[in-house]
């Protein structure tokens, strides 16, 4: 078909923002590409017997009525290739880091067919995301769909740039694909990625706030396109969408120019298939076509932590697990601040190492029971030495499960550092001295026994001999924690006597 050199002309009878109203056309179809005026590009987004609605996607001159409108059977298709790695690029392959144009290898369909389910195999693969509440609790395999749901400033990005930040060294391709994101907002995620070192593996797809409603409808279907580059490939791509609530609102403005009667919210009706399209092309593929696999996880924005929302429960309904988080628990300093009873991972601990699910299995219970006893405990006074003693190690818990932002941890010493709580090494330990176990427990890790980590992961199972030495490791560095504990008190009380 591409063969063909057929074109059909008409004509742009009115224009509504970023939407062109043309006539004249004689065939049309959904996605069409066609060129309007000069140099200007759209895709037919609608259109009934007399009139096509047409979003413009690329506009070199401001549009009026009159001008020609060309249509073709050219594919409306988004530049893809190696070279988009490191750079930070608009969802028209355009490039914004001012580093020069883009060599670009093919291209891909902005609304690729999802993978067919004969081509996918089920998830096996742990997805490290280097946060150790998630990796315990709320784990990830490589192919899954999951969100990321909370207020405003509540640490919705931090979450995905730490883990982006996590994969350096692991063959994961990661894109960041940013939707109406401010100018500030941006800077700091570009400021972050050069810090770590991230560009060596992530390109960041760019469609901020000042960008028209079509280009941030279109930002996250340009993302698919690429990470669909690399799994074809047989690569690992992880997409971190920040975020779908604003995507929703570019597209219900721009059915409301398209004037779609407007359903709830004033969503148009096909609200729910804008993101499940999407969404599906999420994949594990099978050895025959690859292996590769794409990861999605997106943010969505919460008004006053309502999950009944129109758009969040559409997408809690199409993807594999959320995490919901809490602005109560962010202003306690809780970090990430995921409130745990109102996440899911519906994939669970199937993607989990044996090692990691072996150390961690009983924890999410043990984390909501001591939250539900925190709660009682403010509404009477006194209370056991049972109760009082749950309370103390349930404090040393929470703070083992704190992460400030930007320092992710390797899921070996996550493992080393759980095993030492299953094992009673960490009942000596307050609250604020688990700082120094966690900050130091790496680096003595490798001092002591070089080799524990690289057996650790080469196994992703816990024998006896790894047992064996993991609580000797612990043990022994617990033991150097109190002891410098215990020499800072001394300092103390030398210096107020």
């Amino acid at each position: 078909m591409s063969n063909l050199k057929y074109k059909e002309r008409g004509t742009v009878k009115a224009v509504s923002g970023c939407i062109a109203k043309v006539v004249g056309l004689q065939n049309c179809f959904l996605g069409q590409l066609l060129k309007l005026g000069a140099g200007s590009e759209g895709i037919v987004m609608g259109f009934d017997l007399d009139v096509a609605q047409v979003l413009i996607v690329k506009e070199t001159e401001p549009l009026s009525p009159g001008k020609e409108a060309i249509g073709t059977l050219e594919a409306f298709n988004m530049p893809v290739g190696e070279n988009t790695i490191g750079r930070i690029i608009t969802p028209m392959g355009e490039t914004l880091d001012g580093l020069g144009a883009i060599k670009y290898d093919a291209k891909i369909p902005y609304f690729n067919a999802a993978p067919a389910l004969m081509d996918r195999e089920g998830l096996g693969r742990s997805f490290e995301t280097g946060i150790k509440l998630i990796d315990t609790m709320l784990p990830l395999g490589h192919g899954q769909r999951s969100l990321v749901l909370g207020d405003k400033m509540t640490g919705k990005t931090t979450i995905g740039t730490d883990i982006i930040m996590n994969q350096k060294g692991k063959n994961v391709i990661c894109i960041y694909c940013g939707i109406g994101k401010t100018k500030s907002a941006m800077g700091r995620v570009i400021d972050i990625f050069k810090e770590k070192g991230c560009f060596d593996y992530t390109m960041i797809l760019l469609a901020s706030a000042a960008s028209s409603p079509g280009l941030q409808y279109l930002a996250p279907y340009a993302a698919c396109s690429l990470g669909e580059y690399f799994m074809y490939q047989g690569k690992d791509v992880f997409i971190f969408f920040d975020d779908f609530t604003t995507h929703a609102w570019a597209y219900r403005e721009l059915s409301l120019l398209m004037e779609i009667p407007p359903g709830r919210d004033s969503y148009p009706g096909d609200i729910f298939f804008l993101h499940s399209r999407m969404i599906e092309r999420a994949a594990q593929l099978d050895k025959k076509h690859g292996g590769g696999a794409m990861t999605f996880l997106g943010v969505v924005q919460l008004l006053e932590s309502d999950m009944t929302a129109y758009v969040p429960t559409n997408l809690v309904s199409m993807t594999d697990g959320q995490m919901s988080l809490n602005a109560q628990l962010f202003n306690e300093n809780f970090r990430p601040a995921v409130d745990v009873g109102l996440s899911v991972s519906r994939v669970g601990s199937r993607v989990q190492w044996k090692a990691t699910k072996s150390v961690t299995k009983s924890l999410r219970m043990e984390f909501i029971q001591y939250k539900e006893l925190v709660k009682m405990s403010k509404l009477q006074s006194g209370g056991s030495e049972e109760t009082k003693e749950t309370l103390r190690a349930g404090k040393v818990f929470q703070a083992l499960l704190t992460q400030q932002a930007g320092k992710p941890v390797p899921l070996e010493i996550q493992i080393i550092m759980f095993y030492a709580k299953e094992i009673g090494a960490l009942k000596k330990i307050e609250k604020e001295h688990v700082d120094y176990f966690m900050s130091g427990l790496a680096e003595y890790t490798d001092e002591t026994d070089p080799m524990l980590r690289r057996d650790i992961r080469a196994k992703k199972d816990l024998d006896d001999d790894l047992k064996s030495r993991m609580k000797k490791v612990a043990e022994a560095f617990v033991a150097l924690v109190m002891a410098r504990v215990a020499k800072e008190k001394e300092e103390r009380d030398r210096q107020t006597a």
